[in-house]
């Protein structure tokens, strides 16, 4: 009997509806006056709302180098520079960079001494996950290819480094990190002696990575194309179409198209060749007889037919 009642005294609110039909709920809207409405800054613990950053992520800003400011007490500023660079704050090492860039533009001559050292630390900004940094780094390198062009020649082992990591970022999927590292190898493909360069550039056209042939078979195809016979014969006429029939056959369209201009850009210097003005042969047989000189049969056949299909 007191079960009963203790049954009975029970709130009706938590008794489940005695109807076949469950009773639609309808939504109780409160609107809170303006006084009362909670500061948007504070979070609410709400589950039908998305939670809210506790803080949000720094915005960085990619500035042009038009944009860029000569820097007020360069003399004292570079003293600090590496620490900048050296910090454990991503955004720190963002501000640095822009720095770096300000003083190759403007004050070139004091950044000289610490170059090699800039440089490296590029390498390593380049190879850090956050892409705001990978960006203002290859921004960077851009600008210091048009400042020091040949003189980064000096700087062999920062420049390896450096062009190694511009071919991988701009291999990758992050399409604005791409792009601007693809950017950057033109810049430098523009700035730096081709012969020289090309040297450099050459070895990774037999890199693992098949992106990385790609983007190295287009940064030897530019380099080529600003070459004249001279040169093509500096650098070596046998050795330059040798690593233009190899990309010819390789994985990615990329990769063979970019073979396909160097040929044309060989042949176009080629053809201004005096003996060959002054040769009984034609065009035609002397190409023949040049391909076939300097690749296996199947490879020769395959350049022929680029130039004269």
């Amino acid at each position: 009997m007191k079960s009963a009642e203790k049954m009975a005294l029970r709130s009706l609110d938590n008794v489940l509806p005695t109807t076949p039909e469950r009773l639609k709920k309808i939504a109780r809207v409160s609107v809170l006056p303006a006084s009362k409405k909670p500061n948007s800054d504070i979070i609410v613990n709400d589950e039908n709302q998305a939670p809210v950053p506790l803080s949000s992520e720094p915005i960085i800003d990619y500035i042009s180098s038009e944009d860029l400011n000569p820097i007020s007490e360069p003399e004292s500023k570079i003293n600090g520079l590496m620490d900048g660079l050296d910090s454990k704050i991503w955004t720190k090492v963002c501000e640095s960079l822009n720095d770096v860039r300000r003083f190759v533009l403007f004050h070139s001559s004091i950044l000289v001494p610490v170059l090699d050292k800039v440089m490296l630390v590029m390498v390593k900004a380049m190879k850090n996950p956050r892409s705001a940094l990978v960006k203002t780094s290859i921004m960077a390198a851009s600008d210091i290819f048009k400042a020091f062009s040949d003189n980064l020649l000096e700087s062999s082992d920062a420049l390896d480094q450096l062009l190694l990591q511009l071919l991988l970022k701009a291999s990758q999927d992050k399409k604005f990190v791409c792009e601007e590292a693809e950017k950057s190898l033109r810049i430098m493909v523009e700035s730096i002696s081709p012969v020289q360069l090309l040297h450099k550039i050459r070895v990774y056209s037999s890199h693992n990575n098949p992106r990385v042939r790609a983007k190295a078979a287009v940064s030897i195809s530019h380099s080529v194309s600003r070459m004249d016979l001279n040169g093509m014969k500096e650098f070596g006429l046998g050795m330059l179409i040798q690593i233009g029939a190899d990309l010819l056959n390789d994985r990615l369209p990329e990769a063979r198209e970019a073979a396909r201009k160097t040929i044309t850009s060989i042949y176009d210097a080629f053809v201004q060749d005096e003996d060959l003005k002054n040769s009984e042969l034609s065009l035609k047989a002397s190409w023949e007889n040049f391909c076939l000189s300097n690749l296996q049969t199947i490879q020769a056949q395959s350049l022929i037919k680029i130039i004269f299909t």
